[in-house]
């Protein structure tokens, strides 16, 4: 890959514009060698000195589970037929072959040809990866340079990370001006490789950079966003400052709790210079795009189920996506369960600013994005702490305890249902598999396997998630008749469960010794 050598360091009065009271990061040296390895070679370094469930986990629970387990699911058949006829009532009986084809062929006009090849398949109700776009067209700029793709750059870059099975989203920015390798020997800012190689080449790059599989994407266009936010009827959002710039984004808000229309929400996703008291504007630009993603998102779960189809079929105009309608009603009914304030995460790409050859980088800072990504591809927020996430107290945040992860327990009302994994820890045959009868009778889809070894003497039972995989926990430990308070998985087992349950001995005191072969 081509390399440039540093002009020179910042100083401190730009590193106080760029970036305000930032980490010291890695050396570029450093950045360079993540930047290279393909998603095998980040997954092994995340997970070094991992626990041995770990590895199942980024499989998909494929590995060490996949030997002897037994599922018991429920049909999925009654959600399918609700989709159907939800598509049928919108297309008005007859017309259904006819709509489904025209939203469809809305959804997917000018989508990169190439993105088809680069997209992974994966389940809907398995937690999966997604990337957003947001791509600046405006009018001005299209006289200027001329109405096609080439001349496009994308100013909002967030990997999504969704888990129908535990109602959480996890929303990662990357700025705008992150240095990576565009895999042809040459390297250059991310929002690039839009323009040099369409979508699927964004894809690609972000796929490379974030070490994992991405099935679906997305993109608006940010004149279309306007007419998105008016058709939910406009969202509320709190800005902790007031947020004024009137010459570049048309905005002038108060601070405070407030809902805004299509015209003043655009101002804000695109408002960079309203922070530039506090250095690093697009820092805290993202950090607003993250807070009205999850507003918009709050707003379409909140529709009546009837009017989903007609709310997809408006928006499939400045929408470009690779999902179908049924895929997208599909998962807005999975997920109207989300708590957008507490089952939302939010983070930023670590980075330090550099200004190399005259021009504003952002470096990535391996080891903590390493670091980041473990987090998240176990279904656990992007910071370890609030503290690391330099943009709360001053622009929009995601959820009142979505960064840290934070559940109120004991206000939670029981769960009944939801994917659960009953191991057996003690050694008493066939106890996971009595177990996880009583779960199957209660509502829950269960799984069950032997645990990495037969020495717990106290059961455990953990849970996936935020706030509905804690409700579904705290429902479990109910069925099971037990005395203990669930706890949060912190990346030891598998994340596509909304709850493990590790049993001891104490499970059943009275069940006769088992061998190896505790449950199949």
């Amino acid at each position: 890959m081509t390399r440039r050598e540093a002009h020179r360091r910042m100083t401190s009065e730009e590193q106080a514009r760029r970036s305000a009271e930032r980490r010291t990061y890695a050396s570029r040296e450093g950045v360079r060698s993540a930047t290279r390895e393909r998603a095998g070679a980040n997954r092994a370094a995340r997970h070094a000195g991992a626990p041995q469930h770990a590895a199942a986990r980024a499989e998909g629970a494929a590995g060490q589970y996949a030997a002897q387990r037994t599922t018991r699911k429920r049909s999925g058949v009654g959600k399918k037929v609700l989709i159907i006829l939800l598509l049928m009532l919108a297309a008005g009986g007859g017309a259904f072959a006819w709509f489904y084809h025209d939203v469809n062929s809305r959804l997917s006009e000018g989508i990169d040809p190439q993105m088809q090849q680069v997209l992974v398949d994966s389940k809907l109700d398995q937690p999966f990866y997604m990337l957003l776009l947001g791509v600046d067209k405006d009018a001005d700029r299209a006289e200027e340079w001329g109405d096609y793709e080439g001349n496009w750059r994308s100013d909002s870059i967030i990997l999504a990370r969704i888990d129908t099975a535990n109602h959480q989203v996890t929303l990662v920015s990357i700025p705008r001006d992150t240095e990576v390798d565009y895999g042809d020997g040459t390297s250059g800012k991310i929002n690039g490789a839009y323009s040099d190689g369409g979508a699927a080449h964004m894809v690609e790059v972000v796929s490379k950079l974030a070490g994992v599989d991405i099935s679906h994407y997305a993109e608006i266009d940010f004149d279309q966003f306007i007419d998105i936010v008016d058709l939910v009827g406009g969202i509320e959002v709190t800005l902790p400052v007031p947020v004024s710039d009137m010459e570049n984004a048309g905005i002038d808000l108060p601070a405070g709790t407030q809902t805004l229309c299509g015209g003043d929400a655009l101002g804000l996703v695109r408002s960079r210079h309203a922070y530039d008291e506090y250095g690093g504007g697009d820092f805290f630009r993202a950090a607003n795009q993250r807070m009205v993603i999850a507003a918009i998102i709050k707003k379409v779960l909140a529709q009546p189920v009837t009017s989903l189809p007609g709310l997809v079929t408006a928006m499939a105009d400045g929408v470009i996506t690779d999902l179908t309608v049924d895929q997208i009603i599909s998962l807005a009914l999975a997920m109207r369960e989300l708590d957008t304030d507490r089952d939302v995460y939010a983070g930023q790409l670590p980075t330090t600013s550099q200004y190399i050859d005259d021009v504003w980088y952002e470096e990535i800072d391996t080891e903590a994005w390493i670091a980041m990504m473990g987090r998240v591809n176990a279904g656990m927020p992007p910071y370890e702490s609030d503290d690391e996430d330099l943009t709360i107290g001053i622009a929009g945040s995601v959820g009142a305890d979505g960064n840290s992860g934070a559940v109120d327990y004991g206000s939670l009302e029981p769960r009944f249902d939801g994917a659960v994994l009953v191991l057996n820890g003690s050694g008493i045959a066939g106890l996971a598999s009595e177990k996880a009868d009583e779960l199957s009778a209660a509502g829950y889809d269960t799984t069950t396997d032997n645990a990495d070894d037969f020495e717990h003497g106290a059961t455990q039972v953990y849970f996936n998630g935020s706030s509905t995989g804690a409700a579904r926990a705290k429902g479990v430990i109910q069925i099971l008749g037990l005395d203990i308070v669930a706890e949060k998985n912190d990346g030891s087992y598998p994340a596509n469960y909304s709850v493990i349950v590790v049993l001891g001995t104490d499970a059943d005191a009275s069940a006769q010794e088992g061998g190896a072969e505790a449950d199949g």
